[in-house]
């Protein structure tokens, strides 16, 4: 055994626990024990076990994002774009059930095809009214005019294709009435996806009603709008001129007036589904009643093209009587 004095580094005694309090005499706070982060330097000569797996990587705990301080500029980790759900609201608007983006060129392929199919009924329609345009013509030629059966004048041909020209335009009739429907419906289809179930339900409401509302327009021009106006084209020519009624130029008229008829005649449906869907009030209309006479006239006097005002005045009072009588109507069932 050597005299020798040991050197302190050689000899290790047990280890003595460590103060962990800092300079200021107050314990830092320590994580559990089995909590402490080993030192990069305590693993850095270890060999590692057989049976050790990889090591772990930041995938594990979660995706390692390159930030730019306003967002993350790498890899996002879900690649693939979430859109919500059509019925959900979306900014407080909810969208219709059935709504879905298409491309424009699939959409204006849609509309022509359906557009097709109207034309396609029109011009079935006017094909059969051709096969009895000439009774049709007759027959509207003698109950228009204020006359007896046997005093009724007759049509005048004035160049040679004036005959057919109005056959096409008699059976056209034929083919708008068949072709209406037809195009209402078609319209409803290219819009229903775009529809909400209540604006559906008024749609299909409003359908069989303005075919029904045109047919009684057409009805009433012909049997009291274009006897009154006959009537008086009798009374102011009669003394001064020998009337001979072009057929071509009377029949414009006719055809004309009952068409524009038929469209006054859905005044009362525009009204019932603009207060039922709540974009005005039978109030408000009520309130404004002078400036829609106005504009009844306006429409009367630009698209009936009579010099002697009588066929727009005809045309206007009837506009006149619809909008007053559907408020008044609105008010009797108490709708405000």
């Amino acid at each position: 055994m050597s005299d020798e004095p040991v050197d302190d580094r050689d000899v290790e005694g047990p280890d003595e626990p460590r103060d962990d309090r800092d300079v200021d005499g107050l314990e830092a706070p320590r994580d559990g024990p089995d909590e402490r982060q080993p030192r990069p330097d305590d693993t850095a000569g270890s060999d590692p076990r057989p049976d050790a797996g990889p090591p772990a990587t930041d995938d594990a705990a979660g995706p390692n994002l390159e930030t730019d301080g306003e967002g993350v500029v790498g890899d996002s980790p879900n690649p693939e774009p979430t859109y919500p759900d059509p019925d959900d609201d979306i900014g407080g608007i909810s969208t219709p059930p059935d709504d879905e983006e298409m491309p424009l060129a699939d959409h204006i392929e849609e509309m022509v095809l359906r557009l097709a199919v109207v034309l396609l009924f029109g011009a079935g329609g006017t094909a059969i009214g051709l096969l009895w345009a000439s009774n049709a013509i007759e027959f509207v030629w003698f109950n228009v005019f204020p006359y007896d059966a046997g005093e009724v004048p007759p049509p005048h041909v004035y160049n040679p294709l004036e005959l057919w020209l109005t056959r096409i335009k008699i059976s056209s009739l034929l083919g708008i009435m068949i072709a209406l429907p037809a195009f209402v419906y078609e319209c409803y289809l290219f819009m229903r996806p775009g529809l909400y179930p209540n604006e559906r339900k008024y749609y299909l409401a409003a359908v069989p009603t303005s075919v029904v509302l045109g047919a009684i327009g057409m009805l009433f021009s012909y049997v009291l709008v274009l006897p009154i106006l006959f009537r008086y084209f009798t009374y102011y020519a009669e003394g001064s001129a020998n009337i001979a009624y072009a057929l071509g130029d009377t029949f414009n008229l006719i055809i004309t007036l009952m068409g524009f008829l038929a469209i006054v005649f859905q005044i009362p449906l525009f009204i019932m589904l603009a207060i039922m869907m709540g974009v005005t009030t039978r109030r408000w209309l009520a309130q404004k009643r002078l400036y829609f006479w106005a504009g009844f006239a306006g429409l009367s006097f630009m698209f009936t093209l009579d010099p002697t005002g009588m066929a727009p005045i005809l045309v206007a009072v009837t506009m006149i009587l619809l909008f007053e009588g559907t408020l008044f109507i609105l008010k009797w069932v108490g709708r405000t």
